[in-house]
């Protein structure tokens, strides 16, 4: 029997005749380094999603790999050294405690780019990437200040760093623009995926008169909770509206697959430069979605308004005046507290109870 086809033929003619066969480029390799589950339901998940929607754009051009349930500790070097060291050309760190190790084995692997969500430390190879949550904080909040009966909301809060008090405080001024009367009160679980601490947080806020709930936390826990105790709450990251259909009143959606979808483009063109992202509302980071059926249509009509004026730029959520919680003011009327100081925001609005921890 022959050893050669029509084919085999065709490539030894072709090679003879000083011609090469055409060979498909190596896919560019993607890193993603998750700090909880996939089926979180909320902060991994809707990067995944973000990945899953770089696949869609790019095909077999690209290969991707996530690493789930990373703790933010010094061990999460060992990943990303593994992944730069198997020649992945991108890797996406998703949480904030991720940025010294990061940082350290960008160094060490000049070749690969690094990018870290939520951070601030920069390099050669390494950027900094962020959707502007506190927009989505500020929107569900007015939809809690016009639905709430007690004049009371809660908030099960992660861990205490600026992005999330900067999102309490983006609720509570929102809620408090439609509602001057409202009070927040965060209760703190010091972790950013614990469905049992969550809910328990979610229960003590309820039995405190919170009649609606937010939460910075990356499980349906709290949806869940207020759905069993006939109160509502807001899906956060992604739509939760499975685990609570009649509690759910809206979602802030997060969108990762258009930075995602920007940087592997820059990349693969050899455009990409080192420097920080942080997109919102103008830039289809974030956006309200999902809207239950306990959401008046006035109210949905209001925060689509507020919305839009958000993403035509007519309105910020931290535009003046606006007072801290001892009453001092620190945004004058007509100001914008600017970019740099929401990054460092360590302290709570007028309408917030209680104290941050240390």
């Amino acid at each position: 029997m022959s050893l050669f086809t029509p084919k085999s033929l065709a490539l030894g003619a072709a090679l003879w005749l000083g011609a090469a066969p055409a060979m498909a480029a190596d896919p560019v390799k993607l890193g993603f380094v998750y700090v909880g589950p996939t089926g979180d339901h909320g902060w991994t998940y809707s990067h995944d999603q973000g990945r899953k929607a770089v696949e869609a754009k790019f095909g077999d051009q690209v290969m991707t790999r996530g690493v789930e349930n990373v703790p933010e500790t010094a061990d999460s070097e060992r990943v990303f050294r593994d992944m730069a060291s198997q020649g992945y050309k991108i890797i996406f760190g998703t949480s904030f405690g991720y940025m010294n190790q990061e940082a350290k084995v960008a160094k060490a692997f000049p070749n690969t780019v690094f990018m870290h969500a939520t951070g601030y430390k920069t390099d050669k190879n390494l950027g900094t990437y962020d959707v502007r949550t506190y927009e989505g904080a500020y929107l569900l909040g007015v939809m809690a200040g016009k639905v709430t009966r007690t004049a009371k909301l809660g908030v099960v809060g992660s861990i205490p760093i600026p992005e999330v008090i900067r999102n309490i405080n983006a609720f509570t001024l929102g809620a408090r623009s439609v509602n001057p009367k409202v009070t927040t009160r965060a209760i703190w679980v010091n972790s950013w995926f614990d469905p049992g601490k969550e809910r328990e947080a979610a229960l003590t806020l309820i039995a405190q008169g919170s009649d609606i709930l937010m939460q910075n936390t990356d499980s349906p826990a709290v949806v869940q909770a207020a759905q069993e105790k006939g109160v509502h709450a807001f899906g956060w990251d992604s739509d939760m509206t499975q685990f609570g259909g009649k509690a759910h009143l809206a979602a802030s959606v997060l969108n990762w697959g258009a930075i995602y979808v920007k940087t592997v483009d820059e990349v693969m063109k050899g455009t990409w430069k080192p420097g920080g992202l942080w997109w919102g509302v103008k830039d289809s980071g974030i956006n309200i979605d999902n809207f239950g059926p306990d959401l008046p249509a006035d109210v949905r009509k209001l925060a689509e308004q507020r919305r839009d004026e958000i993403k035509a730029g007519k309105l910020h959520p931290f535009i003046g005046p606006i007072k801290d919680q001892a009453g001092k003011e620190f945004v004058a009327a007509g100001k914008t507290y600017s970019d740099d100081d929401l990054h460092k925001m360590n302290f709570y609005v007028e309408g917030v109870e209680g104290s941050i921890p240390k």
